[in-house]
């Protein structure tokens, strides 16, 4: 049972949240969706010479102003509905089942009517896109592993964009990078190249005259050759060419 200290303390956390969103509904148009149609956000009178680009992003922008939009009106509508339960002396009480709410649960969520057991929205939604059925394979879901794809396909989208920065950091991994810039899935793994010596190696256009060009990945390649006294990294040179390749 909640004091008429604790009652009060509701309404006013109460009152000013709906101040606040009316407030912010009345500077921004609901998100701006009260504007005739999505050009007028963005000063343009037409489709007609904007590239496809600039309309995709357009569209984009609209539809996140929609979502917020439903979410600041559903938050107003629970806050109402709140506010309405003090009128009528039902509030601290579930509108289910009737038992009290707990104090805890209301300081966390003041606009709540309904206890832990019987709030909506209970079950996570299991559904997917419905562009996954014409993107999947190799776009969807994925799993990282160890095998080598020359396409481009989910988890290299999700390499790509982990290497921008995640909330991973080195420590988070069972063998910790030295860079934060690798603290990402398989950040090791070769892109645009097969070979180490790729990198350094090259040949003019009919694959003659072999140069090397001396950077920080041939040295490591070097570096590693040496440790494990070979001449390749993948194994000893046969004797007659090791001799002439010392020679």
């Amino acid at each position: 049972m909640l004091t008429d200290h604790q009652l009060n303390a509701f309404r006013e956390q109460l009152q000013t949240a709906k101040t606040e969103l009316e407030q912010r509904f009345g500077e921004n148009g609901h998100f701006g969706l009260e504007s005739g149609h999505p050009h007028d956000t963005v000063g343009e009178l037409s489709s007609y010479d904007n590239h496809p680009g600039d309309e995709g992003t357009e569209l984009y922008e609209r539809e996140k102003d929609v979502a917020l939009n439903e979410h600041a009106e559903e938050e107003l509508s629970d806050i109402n509905r709140a506010l309405m339960a003090i009128e009528k002396g039902t509030y601290g009480k579930c509108e289910i089942c009737g038992t009290d709410i707990p104090a805890e649960r209301l300081e966390a969520i003041p606009s709540a009517t309904t206890c832990k057991e019987h709030s909506p929205n209970q079950s996570i939604s299991s559904d997917r896109p419905i562009e996954e059925e014409v993107l999947s394979p190799p776009f969807g879901r994925f799993t990282s592993d160890d095998k080598d794809s020359v396409a481009f396909d989910a988890e290299d989208a999700y390499q790509e964009t982990a290497s921008f920065g995640s909330s991973e950091s080195p420590s988070d991994f069972e063998y910790p990078m030295e860079d934060y810039e690798d603290a990402y899935i398989e950040s090791d793994e070769r892109i645009g190249y097969v070979e180490d010596y790729e990198n350094f190696a090259g040949t003019d256009i009919e694959g003659k005259n072999v140069t090397i060009y001396p950077n920080d990945e041939h040295e490591k390649y070097e570096d590693a050759l040496d440790e494990e006294g070979i001449m390749t990294s993948f194994g000893d040179l046969p004797a007659s060419e090791k001799e002439r390749y010392t020679d």
